[in-house]
């Protein structure tokens, strides 16, 4: 899986903004094959990318292809390292045991192991989001996302900015990865990349909903996106009191410096934390990576 806290989306068929976005700061790029490129340029798209990859100088974050859903074999196609994996949109089982086949396909003409490149699914359809489970534990699946837009349209829905109407389906997909055993979810998109307070306040909540990175339409938002999804040092601080005190107490509970209860489900809150923390470099508070939380 990975542990990406930021997913920068970058035009396929824009070599420009594919050149400069690895200095950029997103932790992931998912260069988009599908609504990010008109269907007549597609085919130039993938020659773009295919260059791009071959020149790539492998600094900068991970790498995800986001193909269409109605052209795989042609998108993966494109596919080599240092790709870490693709973002399927549209996400259904039937889908995704297709795109398994391409994706093996394609793993073997170029000499990749078997496995290696993974899937975010998108969950943009009624039929996916009512077999969410099967999706989440389809093959190579390491993250789930909602295709937020496509999925309103489909179900009729008409959220409100606040989009409350849409946090029960967001909370199904963080059931789901659990269940699963893959990833903590990944947010959708703030359309709106100049409102960087509405985007702080979303983000904020999807994270106390159990999400732990979110995708982003420009590079202002990636500040923002990283601070929010990474502990502060104050949280980090607090979470290794709680292990430390829980492994001195020698027994199953013990309180906080509150006079709190702790348990080993605190505790394993905590541990997530502290692993968030050290993949990010704010492990130590106040020390380096240990900016604003």
């Amino acid at each position: 899986m990975s542990y990406a806290r930021s997913w920068l989306y970058v035009p396929a068929d824009r070599r420009d903004r594919l050149d400069a976005a690895p200095a950029r700061g997103a932790d992931a790029l998912i260069v988009d094959l599908e609504d990010g490129v008109a269907p007549a340029d597609r085919p130039g798209a993938r020659r773009t990318v295919a260059d791009w990859l071959g020149r790539r100088s492998g600094r900068g974050g991970e790498i995800w292809l986001r193909l269409d859903a109605g052209s795989l074999r042609d998108d993966v196609a494109v596919l080599a390292p240092p790709v870490a994996g693709v973002v399927l949109p549209k996400a259904e089982p039937a889908l995704l045991q297709e795109l398994d086949g391409e994706l093996g396909a394609r793993e073997r003409a170029v000499g990749c192991p078997p496995g290696s490149w993974h899937v975010f699914a998108l969950v943009e359809t009624a039929v996916g989001l009512r077999d969410l489970h099967r999706v989440a534990s389809a093959p190579r699946v390491v993250h789930l996302g909602l295709g937020e837009a496509d999925l309103a349209a489909a179900l009729r829905l008409q959220p409100s900015p606040e989009r409350a109407e849409l946090l029960p389906l967001r909370l199904q997909v963080v059931v789901a990865s659990a269940a699963a055993g893959i990833g903590a979810p990944v947010g959708p998109a703030s359309t709106d990349f100049r409102d960087l307070a509405g985007l702080r306040r979303s983000s904020e909540a999807l994270r106390r909903a159990g999400y732990r990175a979110r995708t982003a339409i420009h590079p202002a938002q990636l500040p923002v996106i990283n601070e929010v999804f990474s502990p502060s040092p104050r949280e980090v601080a607090e979470a290794r009191e709680l292990v430390e005190a829980f492994e001195a107490s020698g027994s199953g509970v013990t309180t906080d410096h509150a006079g709190r209860m702790v348990d080993a489900a605190v505790v394993r809150s905590a541990h997530e934390v502290l692993e968030r923390a050290e993949r990010h470099g704010g492990a130590e508070p106040g020390g380096p990576g240990a900016g604003p939380g």
